[in-house]
């Protein structure tokens, strides 16, 4: 089935699920949101649901708050859509929801793909929403400022502000022709990357003066523990870009956060420069994503993780 064909079959029923990802990032929301205008304006009925909170920061979209929990959703929906989800893991608790729809889809950017539902696409791309532009600009809808906004929600934050190496032409391009409809690229940029609650500033202050450095100076490590966000009055969301910081030392080819989510349970999050494929990293831990930028789930003492992360990541140093 060719791209057009999966387009053609998506547009096809009445009623729509949408599903983000756990601990949402604005790809997963502005793709997600993006998606429901589209639909709503083709007069289908069409719902977001996530399993976790939305982060404060992506109400600057008044749509965002529409975003239901699981607890929240009471009716039966012909069709389920997944949405930079690149594992039914990444859908958490509300997976077993995803799957009891007959026509469910996966639209997804992250090569280590699961190709969990019935009809998948799954492109290669520096964000969710770029494939999602795509997909919606087949829909005979045109796109306005608000889709557009929404789509450049999403490209903004997966490139780090154009800032990351996943940044192509083809990003340019469409983020170009965004801007061209309407969409408020400096507003967005500035919400999402320069203006940050008195509660993020001083984490990240406590956060970064424990830096540690390993391999000669060729690994950084933060470490974000739960006493840590409870302590400044933050929530594990706003951690988001910490890792940022430690990849941009000079001599440093690869970054790990190590995020106390529960007892002996952390949320590893990895970026490279390059030299280090990342999600090879990831996969070793039931983890992925992408070459320079994964993310995986580690279970144990946080000193033997960071001994694990350390010996995986050495393998290719």
């Amino acid at each position: 089935m060719n791209f057009d064909d999966v387009c053609s079959r998506l547009f096809g029923f009445d009623s729509y699920l949408i599903f983000c990802h756990a601990r949402p990032d604005g790809d997963t929301i502005g793709s997600a949101l993006a998606l429901k205008e589209t639909l709503k304006r083709m007069n289908k009925r069409v719902d977001i649901v996530c399993a976790s909170p939305i982060p404060k920061k992506f109400g600057i979209f008044g749509d965002a708050s529409e975003i239901l929990a699981l607890s929240d959703v009471k009716e039966v929906y012909t069709a389920h859509v997944a949405v930079d989800c690149s594992t039914g893991k990444m859908i958490a608790e509300a997976y077993s929801l995803f799957l009891m729809s007959k026509n469910t889809f996966n639209i997804d950017h992250h090569v280590s793909n699961e190709y969990y539902a019935d009809i998948n696409l799954v492109i290669d791309a520096a964000s969710c929403a770029e494939n999602m532009y795509n997909v919606i600009s087949r829909s005979q809808m045109p796109i306005d400022k608000t889709i557009a906004d929404r789509l450049l929600l999403g490209i903004s934050t997966d490139t780090g502000n154009f800032m990351h190496a996943n940044v192509t032409a083809e990003t340019l391009a469409i983020a170009s022709d965004l801007v061209k409809k309407g969409g408020d690229l400096h507003s967005i940029a500035y919400a999402m990357f320069k203006s940050q609650p008195r509660e993020r500033a001083e984490l990240f202050a406590k956060i970064i003066s424990g830096m540690r450095f390993f391999s000669d100076g060729k690994i950084a490590i933060i470490n974000v523990t739960r006493k840590d966000v409870s302590d400044f009055n933050a929530t594990q969301d706003m951690t988001e870009g910490f890792i940022d910081y430690p990849l941009s030392v000079n001599g440093v080819e690869v970054a790990v956060s190590i995020m106390e989510n529960k007892d002996n349970s952390y949320k590893v999050s990895l970026r490279s420069k390059g030299r280090v494929n990342v999600n090879e990293v990831a996969s070793a831990f039931g983890g992925g994503g992408h070459i320079l930028a994964s993310g995986c789930l580690i279970s144990g003492f946080y000193e033997d993780v960071k001994d694990k992360l350390i010996r995986e990541i050495g393998f290719q140093l």
